[in-house]
């Protein structure tokens, strides 16, 4: 099924933010659980894992549209030094990404491609719930102190 390429690079924007996240997370995971906080490990590891399902379904959706999906288009990886840095940055990247959902979303529909939309939906959802695990990570660091959240992480 062949598309108007403007949701091809749409749905590549998405891909990118998805990408970059991928790599970024997974560094951050294995950063943290270096350091001994396997707390934070484990949830920022599954972030990573699922931005790469979010990428998978994205690259098969191009390639049903008969486009070419951009898996060498990367964002500026931000990479934190300690724990607040990691979950601030983590959280700008989601927001980009979550930018990016919803931009395509509002394309697809004035398209009328109501089924890239719908794929971009639920992936909207999943990053609006890892946004809302992020800050509330950050509100809880802000609210009991860096060393209670990070003695909690351990």
């Amino acid at each position: 099924m062949k598309a108007d390429p403007s949701i091809h690079q749409h749905l590549n924007a998405v891909l990118k933010e998805s990408l970059t996240a991928i790599n970024q997370y997974f560094l951050h995971a294995r950063m943290v659980g270096s350091w001994g906080y396997k707390g934070l490990e484990q949830p920022i590891y599954r972030a990573s894992i699922h931005a790469m399902k979010e990428a998978d379904r994205i690259v098969e959706r191009v390639l049903f549209l008969e486009g070419l999906p951009n898996l060498q288009n990367l964002g500026k990886l931000l990479i934190g030094e300690d724990v607040p840095e990691i979950l601030r940055h983590d959280l700008a990247t989601e927001q980009r990404y979550r930018e990016a959902i919803l931009a395509a979303i509002a394309h697809c529909e004035s398209q009328g491609d109501f089924v890239s939309r719908q794929h971009l939906e639920s992936v909207q959802e999943s990053s609006e719930e890892r946004i809302d695990w992020l800050e509330t990570q950050l509100s809880l660091l802000e609210s009991v102190g860096l060393q209670n959240y990070l003695e909690s992480a351990i």
